[in-house]
């Protein structure tokens, strides 16, 4: 039997966390962990107390905006700034963590990520924008990428 290694279990954990997510035309999920212990997680909706998109729609699409573009229309909140936001809200560091996300981040996103103090993080797939690159690369985070876990082992 192999073990897998943490960048795989907690990836793998994004993947659930993105099956919580009423965006119509992604899910995405993040996990935050420190010293191998996960601190947050979060995943792409609308705003507390808000109407999901699956249940009114997505303005968005009706108005044909491309991806990775106008993100003020957008209701929803993306993963890894839910995933901060609810450290925030606990009063809890995520000082030199790791971020793990089933997708690249937006460059709003990456703003967020390196004021968090986060200093890893761990990609599975690419999102329609790469200007996280260049950011992280100046703020000194490590950017590490991941296969998509397998289906496969699915739990009983």
């Amino acid at each position: 039997m192999s073990r897998i290694s943490w960048d795989e279990y907690f990836i793998g954990i994004a993947y659930l966390c993105a099956k919580r997510s009423t965006c119509l035309r992604r899910q995405i999920g993040a996990v935050i962990a420190v010293d191998n212990q996960i601190i947050s997680t979060g995943y792409n909706g609308a705003c507390s107390k808000l109407d999901e998109c699956t249940d009114i729609g997505c303005l968005r699409n009706e108005l044909n905006i491309p991806s990775g573009e106008r993100h003020e229309i957008c209701r929803a909140v993306h993963a890894e700034q839910n995933a901060i936001i609810q450290a925030a809200v606990r009063g809890v560091s995520l000082n030199g963590g790791t971020l793990y996300c089933t997708h690249s981040p937006c460059v709003l996103c990456a703003k967020m990520i390196i004021n968090a103090k986060i200093k890893r993080c761990v990609i599975s797939e690419h999102y329609s924008e790469n200007k996280y690159v260049e950011l992280f690369k100046q703020a000194g985070i490590e950017i590490f990428y991941i296969e998509k876990p397998n289906e496969e082992s699915k739990t009983v």
